[in-house]
């Protein structure tokens, strides 16, 4: 075939499709897309025992989901699983696995395939934050807060990545930050550490979808601060357009944007505008804006991580 009459043809798919993605996209802009059922799926919370890990596993519990619950902290893990139960889980299995580590990682995974099965809706939650400016932090510190933002991803998707390809069918969760987006003062090694994780999931869901894995989903989830005591005393001087937000709130849109198959998840919507107005504006205006906003100083009333129930 003549190279012109080749791209020609090329042309007109990718025209086609284009406009088919966009109808599509209307459709489901004025008719909500069904959410997808998850009772019986066996899924996988890393930072299970308190916070948000112990809301998304009670939220899912109420689905009728199976769940596999993670967490350093195995009173804390136990805890969540039997509130799991008692909301009506099908079935709750609690794992002690420091998700920093490979080969405890690895471990506890295999242990879980032989003892529930493939894991269909991974949910990497588990995080840390040392709240220290860079030159005040430790490396042992950052080195921390890499394998337990990143390196855990790595891990958990190495393990149970390969039995969705195969089953083409899975949905991959990560929990990463409004810090994931958007530089902050005092947040140095998290910034990192959540960038990387936003680009390691974005980019295996484009593997998968090179592949046409299309049964594989990715949801990728950019909170600001929740009260759930990780960011204990940081505050907002614009909370109309940046609070805090409540646990239960976050939960919901998170959940939500799981069983709609939403790629990405900003929370708040201001996130969104944040991140445009960081491409368009000049430095020095996005800097005084910044400024104006009080971002600088989210992080001067950090007290430390607390663990909430």
């Amino acid at each position: 075939m003549a190279p012109s009459l080749s791209s020609a043809k090329e042309l007109l798919r990718f025209l086609g499709k284009s406009v088919f993605t966009v109808l599509e996209t209307m459709v489901f802009t004025l008719i909500p897309k069904p959410r997808k059922n998850v009772a019986g799926e066996i899924i996988l919370i890393t930072g299970a025992g308190s916070g948000l890990g112990r809301l998304l596993a009670l939220k899912f519990a109420r689905l009728g989901a199976v769940l596999v619950l993670w967490d350093i902290n195995k009173e804390g893990n136990e805890e969540t699983c039997k509130m799991a139960q008692d909301a009506g889980a099908v079935r709750a299995y609690a794992y002690t696995c420091d998700c920093s580590r490979k080969e405890e990682v690895y471990r506890v995974a295999d242990q879980v395939k032989k003892e529930v099965g493939d894991i269909s809706i991974l949910i990497n939650n588990a995080g840390i934050v040392t709240g220290k400016k860079f030159l005040d932090c430790p490396d042992e510190l950052m080195e921390k807060s890499f394998d337990v933002n990143f390196k855990a991803h790595l891990w958990t998707y190495k393990a149970f990545l390969p039995a969705m390809i195969a089953n083409d069918h899975g949905h991959l969760v990560c929990i990463s930050s409004s810090a994931g987006l958007i530089g902050v003062n005092g947040l140095a090694d998290y910034c990192a550490s959540k960038f990387a994780a936003f680009g390691f999931a974005e980019s295996v869901f484009i593997e998968t979808f090179a592949q046409n894995k299309r049964g594989i989903k990715t949801t990728i989830v950019c909170p600001f601060f929740i009260k759930t005591g990780m960011f204990e005393g940081c505050t907002t001087s614009c909370p109309s357009l940046l609070p805090i937000l409540e646990p239960e709130y976050a939960v919901r849109k998170i959940v939500d944007a799981i069983l709609q198959e939403k790629l990405y998840l900003y929370m708040p919507r201001f996130l969104y505008i944040m991140v445009f107005l960081k491409s368009v504006l000049p430095l020095k205006m996005a800097l005084l804006l910044a400024e104006y906003m009080g971002t600088f100083k989210v992080m001067d009333g950090f007290l430390g991580q607390k663990k909430k129930d």
